[in-house]
């Protein structure tokens, strides 16, 4: 089998077998890649807990016909002892490994772009550097924007005029951004200045301009809806978010 090197993080797993297991992982220089880990499942595998999800590693990969196998894994970042211990960190975690992997529905097709923000993310959510809840939101409206899906907030989407910002008082999902108050669209929802304020500032990750307090709930609501319906499908990890809250 030709073989190749990469570093990844490891999106998700699935049980193969009485041992193995089937790891999807999104690499930086072969995209997203689905390897099965053989014996990973055993108590004295060599592995141990590199290929766990949140976890960054150095790994050597032998191509397969359906799917590929992992030989080597060496650790290059334990996001996931950090994110595990903490319920917060967990629940907004598991959105963004979501949000990656089904952004990133091609297997074998490089998206480093979208690795870089992914490790940036879950090393910011690993530290403590923000609001879990702030660091997922904008992981997903950063991921969406790189993808070619960013809301506009500069001008109204249907008329393309930049009126004074009160009267860009809509924002509409299906749409694509921010709506005036004269051509307002059926779909659209009214969204104040400070929702319209943090929307961007989360697609920017301009931090400073968000602050630190807690996101406005109607803010958390179209960040879910912007990604649900660009991703079209569910994102289940936000579900249960929700359902804590």
């Amino acid at each position: 089998m030709a073989t190749y090197r990469d570093q990844g993080v490891v999106l998700r797993t699935v049980k193969l077998g009485e041992a193995d297991r089937i790891i999807t992982i999104l690499t930086e220089g072969h995209g997203k890649v689905r390897a099965v880990a053989k014996g990973v499942r055993r108590t004295k595998s060599r592995f141990g807990s590199r290929l766990e999800p949140f976890m960054r590693a150095d790994l050597l990969l032998a191509r397969g016909r359906s799917l590929d196998v992992v030989s080597q894994a060496a650790s290059l970042a334990a996001y996931a002892d950090p994110i595990c211990a903490d319920y917060d960190r967990y629940a907004n975690g598991g959105v963004i490994l979501e949000a990656a992997d089904k952004l990133v529905s091609t297997e074998h097709q490089p998206a480093r772009p979208q690795y870089l923000l992914l490790i940036a993310a879950l090393k910011a959510l690993a530290t403590g550097a923000r609001d879990p809840r702030q660091i997922s939101a904008s992981y997903l409206m950063r991921s969406l924007a790189l993808a070619g899906w960013r809301p506009r907030f500069d001008s109204c989407i249907v008329c393309s005029k930049s009126p004074n910002q009160t009267e860009l008082s809509y924002f509409s999902v299906a749409g694509g951004g921010v709506v005036c108050q004269a051509d307002h669209t059926p779909e659209a929802v009214r969204a104040g200045a400070h929702v319209r304020s943090q929307l961007e500032a989360l697609t920017d990750g301009d931090w400073g301009r968000l602050g630190p307090g807690p996101l406005d709930p109607q803010t958390d609501r179209l960040v879910e809806k912007w990604g649900e319906y660009y991703l079209e499908r569910p994102i289940r990890s936000l579900r249960l978010l929700d359902s804590t809250l």
